[in-house]
């Protein structure tokens, strides 16, 4: 019986030795599926690229549109050709660059139409039964002529390798420079009979993005054609400037013979990317280039070993990680070259750097997962940041190919920034980076200079309003964390060296200032608060806008609606709990979001998908949502939602992403929520707990240790958290610290199938400490015909409110307001909150204007309820809309001509008719095609006083006001009508091709 107990324990030994072995030597990219995302609204790509590659080597399958804007869709049926750069999940098309196609026999210009598409001549129809993707590989059989086309790449180099079907003298590969957005600039040159090199300079949604190639084909071409357009002239010589280049290259080849076509890229010159090839790819090898890819994969995938999970969650999770690792992408050449924000060239020193930052996404999740998994990299994406700083004048907001696209919202730089300082990640100056991000914050654009003057973003300010306040006020607390970082870590340094001078305590005292500065500065979400709604409310000379619906999606919100914004305050949970009157009414606040029946309302959004009630997954101001039942006591409700989120919206399809994959934010959400755990609030090194998916998760960190999650009895079923163990101590915390992390161990949840609400003691806390003094809001009509009543009111029911009518600034000294006012007379209202603590908040303004006449106006067409005008008789107000449409002066009609009649209550001389419009084409609004002017006595019988037909081109994309006015010969009417025309559809070259165009009005002019 011994010798048996021995030899089972011996075997024992074996199978768990044989288990690890097996583990370690898992191939993770079996796991990898790069076609999730290319459906639905995900926007991946499915081809080869290198972990953070500069080159994305895969099929086009359609131009710019929003739902191809990484070049390629699963529903497409017919691939253009095969790109070097690509997107990996954005909402706005840009890249594909530098284009290469195989044929045949077709014509070089032959175009026929296929369904909805018009098919060029190199293009071919596909099938998915042919196509194959994995991680740095991807092969796809065009049917037109069964030619086997095979992608791999290095990190600045593609590798193309094409099989023909049959012996011919007439196989052909075309190069096309003009594929895709708007060429400002190429060049080509054939050099010899198997080379050729260029450039493409293109705008897009990067302006000026350059893109220098050098590639080699791997036998001589037996002719080469340059077009000049796409009508067949053909330029002269070997080498020509253009912006409609294309060149075909025929070569003869025996049946299945292949040829392979190797591409270096770079943004600094043709020698840099002519060094990246011969670097990255010296000889014709192109399976040992897939291996090579493949083999580099494996290694980024094995930095978090999952296990214990079904096969459809092994690939979501290492499909997601894969995602994770597309962006950002290498931007510099092997040599250390790179081309800077400033334009020009300069040379990475000790760092590599790094473009493609879509920050208003990645900041929340992607990453924090890089300061778990890529410590490195975080570095190097850091130092990015400041060189950017250094030579474009600011942080990064989106930048893309050494250009700030200014899209989306904040200054985001500074949450990675902070984040990976309150981590203690070294390698990059923490005083420069302190440096850039209070240059950043001070800068007086996108609403910032607003922010600054009132506490808070006003509608008339800036579009996006409440989202601008909420997001500034979020950065700011990282820039306080930042300063807090430096004094602590000076103090740190004189107790350890007992050495103090006079100019460290100076830059003690001076970081601390800066604290408290930025500190005050976070609170200002404060003034957006409507305590009688329980909403953030965008808000418009001095009061809150009305009519207000949480579920509507307007432009003060950024890809969103007040349910969702009303929770973004991820730096001072505490003080969201406190507005909401506590933690039990917080977490029925919460509740509401995840059921309320109410659908979404006003603009449609195409990102707002993956929704819940009201929580929209597939966008980003929601990831954090579901964890923050954890701060308000209720943390099984964090693990139900979580677990339901994990299960609905990720899916191992090609539509499995509810939403943008966006760079891999959607994916670290994934990853880190499938490992149990989520920062809700980057640049506090805390993680809130979630709910495991994997029975086990090993996290190989870069210092060597190893930190494993361990899921007693996880299943489909057992989703909630019976109790925790950090290191085999009981965690009785909603939370752990990324310190904890660090230092490796074990995490181990035991798990059970109904909710456990006792296993917990402490909970997780987000407050940043502090007080201020909340601005004061002013409720009255904007405009009033006889007298108006004036509320003022603050959320701080303890504070004093003083206020002036006469537009100057109110002390302490001013009249302090007891009860309503009544006012006859246009007057310009301030006023401020004074708190317990004796601080004045900032002066809050409302201009009431009496009406200039007696006039009434009487609307025949139907206006959109976001954009009202102040009402009917916003027409003839006399307050002027500016360019901003959102203000809330300019009344907005949809698919409808606008017509009204204004009644001037009398028989009046007129001479003048006239009205103002608004262009913004980006937003669907346009000038009318004609205005038409009538006159009338009775109401009843109108005589044509006039016609305008607008001058300003459809296409016009510049945002502009403009009165249209005509003088006419001297008549006496009491009634004027106003015909404005609709564009109608909105033409094919926009995005918004297909939809309804706007007119936007705001005054009629009758003189």
């Amino acid at each position: 019986m011994k010798t048996l107990r021995k030899l089972s324990i011996f075997g024992w030994l074996i199978i768990s030795v044989g288990v690890v072995a097996a583990q370690q030597t898992r191939d993770l990219t079996a796991y990898v599926n790069p076609f999730i995302g290319t459906g639905g609204h995900g926007h991946t790509f499915p081809g080869a690229t290198m972990p953070h590659g500069a080159v994305q080597l895969s099929p086009d399958t359609r131009g710019a549109d929003w739902d191809g804007s990484s070049g390629y869709h699963y529903s497409d049926s017919i691939i253009y050709g095969f790109s070097q750069t690509h997107l990996s999940g954005i909402g706005i098309p840009d890249y594909c660059d530098i284009l290469f196609a195989p044929y045949i026999s077709k014509e070089d210009f032959w175009q026929a139409k296929q369904g909805d598409e018009t098919m060029k001549g190199y293009a071919s129809r596909f099938s998915h039964q042919n196509e194959k993707a994995e991680a740095g590989y991807y092969s796809v059989k065009l049917d037109d002529e069964n030619i086997i086309a095979e992608m791999t790449a290095t990190t600045r180099a593609g590798f193309e390798r094409y099989t023909f079907p049959e012996a011919t003298d007439n196989a052909k590969i075309t190069l096309d420079l003009a594929w895709r957005d708007k060429v400002l600039d190429s060049e080509i040159k054939v050099v010899g009979n198997n080379q050729v090199e260029g450039y493409r300079r293109s705008e897009s949604w990067a302006k000026n993005q350059i893109v220098y190639f050098v590639a080699e084909f791997s036998k001589p071409f037996e002719s080469s054609k340059i077009y000049l357009d796409d009508e067949g002239k053909l330029a002269p010589s070997p080498q020509f400037s253009g912006k409609n280049i294309k060149t075909v290259f025929r070569f003869t080849v025996r049946k299945g013979e292949q040829i392979l076509v190797k591409v270096g890229i770079s943004a600094v010159d043709i020698e840099g990317a002519r060094k990246n090839l011969q670097t990255e790819i010296p000889d014709w090898n192109f399976d040992k280039v897939r291996q090579d890819a493949k083999n580099a994969w494996q290694k980024e995938l094995s930095s978090i070993e999952v296990s214990g999970g079904t096969n459809e969650q092994l690939t979501n999770f290492y499909t997601a990680l894969y995602h994770t690792k597309i962006a950002p992408n290498v931007f510099q050449d092997v040599d250390g070259r790179y081309l800077g924000d400033d334009k020009q060239i300069h040379t990475a020193k000790d760092f590599t750097n790094y473009t493609v930052f879509s920050l208003w996404d990645t900041f929340r999740a992607a990453h924090p997962l890089y300061t778990i998994i890529d410590q490195k990299r975080s570095r190097d994406f850091i130092n990015t940041f400041i060189k950017q700083y250094e030579q474009g004048g600011r942080l990064p907001v989106w930048e893309l190919a050494a250009n700030e696209t200014d899209c989306m919202i904040g200054y985001h730089a500074v949450s990675v920034i902070a984040d990976a300082m309150a981590k203690d990640i070294k390698g990059f100056d923490y005083e420069k980076a302190f440096e850039a991000a209070k240059h950043s914050s001070e800068l007086n654009h996108f609403g910032l200079e607003a922010y600054k003057r009132r506490g808070y973003i006003s509608s008339e300010d800036e579009q996006e309003s409440v989202s601008k306040t909420l997001e500034y006020a979020y950065d700011n607390y990282c820039i306080a964390q930042m300063a807090k970082i430096l004094w602590k870590r000076r103090e740190v340094e004189i107790n350890k060296t007992g050495f103090e001078t006079s100019w460290n305590q100076k830059d003690i005292e001076s970081e601390k200032t800066d604290y408290q500065h930025f500190i005050q500065r976070a609170q200002y979400f404060e003034n957006l608060f409507d305590a009688e709604t329980g909403f953030m409310r965008p808000k418009q000379n001095g009061g809150f806008i009305a009519p207000f619906a949480p579920n509507e999606v307007t432009f003060n919100f950024t890809e969103g609606n007040s349910w969702v914004y009303s929770f973004f305050a991820p730096h001072d949970i505490s003080r969201l709990i406190e507005l909401q009157g506590g933690r039990e009414k917080f977490a029925q606040k919460l509740d509401a979001l995840f059921t309320t029946t109410d659908k979404l309302a006003g603009r449609e959004q195409p990102d707002i998908t993956g929704l819940i009630g009201q929580y929209a997954h597939g966008n980003e101001p929601s990831h954090h949502i579901g964890y923050l039942y954890n701060y308000a006591g209720e943390p099984w409700k964090t693990q139900k939602i979580i677990r339901r989120i994990l299960d609905e919206f990720y899916k191992p399809q090609p539509d499995g992403l509810i939403g943008n994959e966006d760079c891999g934010q959607m994916s670290a959400w994934y990853v880190l929520s499938a490992l149990g755990f989520y920062e809700v609030n980057p640049s506090n090194p805390v993680y809130d707990l979630g709910t495991p998916l994997f029975k086990e998760a090993r996290i190989h960190l870069e210092n060597g240790k190893t930190f494993t999650i361990r899921s007693v009895n996880v299943s489909d079923k057992n989703i909630y958290l019976k109790s925790v163990k950090l290191g085999g101590k009981d965690l009785k915390q909603t939370y752990f610290s990324h310190s904890q992390l660090m230092n490796g161990g074990v995490l181990e949840f035991e798990m059970a199938d109904t909710p456990v609400t006792d296993w917990f003691t402490d909970f997780s806390v987000s407050k940043t400490g502090t007080d201020s003094s909340i601005v004061p809001t002013i409720d009255a009509t904007r405009v009033f015909s006889k007298e108006t009543t004036v509320k003022i009111a603050s959320l701080d029911k303890n504070a004093k409110i003083f206020y002036t009518l006469d537009g100057s600034e109110p002390t302490p000294s001013s009249l302090v307001y007891i009860r309503p006012l009544n006012l006859t007379e246009s007057s310009t209202v301030k006023a401020v909150s004074v708190n317990a603590s004796g601080e004045k908040s900032f002066t809050v303004e409302a201009k009431l204007n009496k009406m200039p006449h007696d006039w009434t106006v009487k609307i025949l067409s139907k206006y959109n309820r976001q954009y009202t005008g102040g009402g009917d008789e916003g027409l003839i107000d006399g307050i002027r809309g500016t360019t901003n449409f959102s203000a809330g002066a300019w009344q907005g009609y949809q698919a409808q001509d606008f017509i009204a009649v204004i009644d001037l209550q009398r028989e009046t001389e007129i001479k003048k008719l006239g009205g103002g419009f608004l262009q913004n084409a980006r937003s669907w609004i346009w000038m009318p095609t004609r205005v038409e002017f009538e006159t009338s006595n009775d109401g009843v019988n109108f005589t044509k006083a006039g016609e305008i037909k607008t001058d300003i081109a459809v296409t016009e994309m510049t945002e502009q006001t403009r009165d249209y006015q005509i003088k006419i010969p001297t008549i006496k009417a009491r009634f004027v009508r106003v015909t404005a025309k609709n564009l109608g559809k909105i033409p094919a070259w926009h995005p918004g091709v297909g939809e309804d165009a706007f007119i936007f009005v705001d005054e009629i002019i009758v003189e």
